[in-house]
């Protein structure tokens, strides 16, 4: 059994479609304060190890939202798209954008000091916090 998978998925009113291969099935919760205020909660995303194909790319408006990373959304509905890590060009995707339910699983959260009080998830999950997640994604 394989832990990626290639799935397509779109925004809510269509004009953006994604395929994006080697999508791993692990689901992770960042609830640094940029996702939070960003979406209005946690951010569940799923790394794509693989290429990522966005069609309608004209639809897309791309936020430059830290040194490090920028946030990808379709300008006609709002949609959020990706995270995507500007030296890599590493995607993230919003786990929303899948029909994927049954093949995903949450195992993983970062920015776990930064999470507010207002909420907990009952799954056990590997729990990362700011300093530690800033130290893996600038390769300290």
């Amino acid at each position: 059994m394989s832990d990626t998978i290639d799935a397509k998925g779109q925004c809510l009113c269509g004009a953006v479609e994604i395929e994006a291969k080697s999508l791993q099935k692990k689901v992770g919760a960042c609830h640094c304060g940029m996702c939070r205020h960003w979406g209005g909660g946690p951010f569940f995303s799923i790394q794509c190890d693989g290429e990522v194909e966005i069609v309608g790319s004209n639809q897309v408006s791309v936020f430059d939202s830290s040194e490090w990373a920028e946030r990808g959304f379709c300008n006609q509905c709002g949609t959020h798209l990706f995270y995507r890590l500007k030296q890599n060009q590493q995607y993230f995707l919003p786990a929303g954008l899948f029909d994927l339910d049954e093949e995903l699983y949450f195992d993983h959260q970062v920015f776990i000091d930064k999470k507010p009080i207002f909420y907990h998830f009952a799954n056990k999950t590997d729990n990362m916090t700011e300093a530690e997640a800033f130290a893996m994604f600038s390769g300290v």
